[in-house]
């Protein structure tokens, strides 16, 4: 009884006394008493990277609406008289191409330069062309000594012609009176016929002789005028934007090989509907405001007019703005303006053109307050 009394209890708590503790009765732990083991509980991921997500997606969808709010507010409050379009500043493009084939033998600029009218930008060889017109200046002296001869001998046969004159009036007074023969007339009357023909072939020939000369001058200013030709220019005051050649290259008649931008002519080309082509005229005052420089209105002038309606080019993002028709309007800067601002012209650079309708209108503030002068 005491042995199976003794085995339950050390099976439930199975009780120890160590003799070198102070008395103190402690349990031993073993597999039957330990508690069952409990699973762990982990976070769950999944919600909190949602949570995450959908917190962003509200910035994001917070910050889009301050930010639309607040384009609404800035942008120009515009009366029903100024209509407006997008576009793009652009400037005619003008090609520096060669007259005749040749070979580049020096070239004066490259992309970037800013050039004034009538500064050179390239020469061609021309040495074949120099020696032509040598020989040519050669054949003008020699063509001008043949009309200097002409006219000697014009000179020389007059005097002929004048003696002749003479002694055939002389013989006319001597047959008269008997003191000399008829025979002697006839032979004076011969000679004065001689001379008028030796005046006029001298004078033929002095005649073919210019028309050498001026054959010969003509191929002067020819090769002259093909020389100065194969030398090319700027037409006007511009940027260079592309360079086509490099020197010692041999191009054809017509070959490019600078493409240079006139600042002398910038415009911006819009869009408009019917109703808002219908009101613009001919020189209405008009503003461009590029994306670049938001705070400035550049004056310009309405150049051009489409008189038939076409599709809208694809730079509109819509698809019914690109199903409208729509009136191709020009809007141009004033040249003069352009003179002292030459530097500052770039072409591609977008922006919005508003045109005036009614010039009775004042412009609104942010387009009338800070204009480029």
């Amino acid at each position: 009884m005491n042995q199976e009394a003794d085995t339950k209890q050390q099976g439930s708590l199975d009780w120890t006394v160590d003799q070198a503790d102070v008395g103190i009765k402690l349990p031993v732990v073993t597999g039957r008493n330990l508690p069952a083991p409990r699973p762990i509980s982990r976070p769950r991921l999944g919600g909190r990277r949602w949570l995450r997500i959908a917190s962003a997606l509200a910035l994001i969808l917070l910050g889009a609406a301050v930010g639309a709010y607040w384009w609404q507010q800035h942008q120009v409050q515009l009366p029903p008289s100024i209509v407006w379009s997008n576009g793009r500043i652009d400037s005619d493009e003008i090609n520096i191409d060669t007259k005749y084939a040749g070979r580049i033998a020096k070239l004066f600029a490259d992309e970037g330069d800013m050039v004034k009218a009538g500064q050179v930008l390239a020469r061609m060889d021309t040495r074949d062309l120099e020696a032509s017109l040598k020989k040519s200046e050669a054949q003008v002296r020699q063509a001008q000594k043949a009309v200097d001869e002409a006219k000697a001998n014009i000179a020389q046969q007059t005097s002929i012609l004048l003696l002749a004159k003479q002694e055939m009036d002389r013989a006319v007074y001597l047959v008269q009176r008997g003191w000399q023969t008829k025979e002697v007339l006839d032979q004076r009357q011969q000679a004065v016929d001689g001379a008028q023909a030796g005046l006029k072939a001298a004078e033929e020939r002095e005649s073919a002789a210019e028309h050498a000369l001026k054959a010969v001058s003509h191929d002067v200013e020819l090769y002259t005028v093909q020389i100065a030709d194969n030398t090319l220019i700027a037409p006007t005051d511009g940027r260079i934007q592309y360079r086509l050649a490099r020197v010692g290259e041999v191009l054809p008649a017509g070959g490019k090989i600078f493409a240079m931008l006139d600042i002398s002519y910038v415009y911006m080309d819009i869009y408009l509907p019917t109703e808002g082509a219908g009101k613009v005229r001919f020189g209405a005052d008009s503003r461009i405001v590029l994306d670049a420089y938001p705070q400035v209105a550049i004056p310009a002038k309405v150049s051009f007019i489409a008189t038939q309606a076409q599709f809208t080019p694809k730079i509109v993002e819509t698809r019914t703005e690109r199903e409208k028709l729509m009136f191709r309007i020009r809007v141009r800067i004033d040249p003069e303006r352009l003179r002292a601002r030459g530097e500052a012209v770039r072409s591609g650079l977008p922006g919005v053109a508003y045109i005036r309708t009614d010039s009775a209108v004042p412009w609104p503030p942010t387009l009338q307050g800070k204009v480029a002068q």
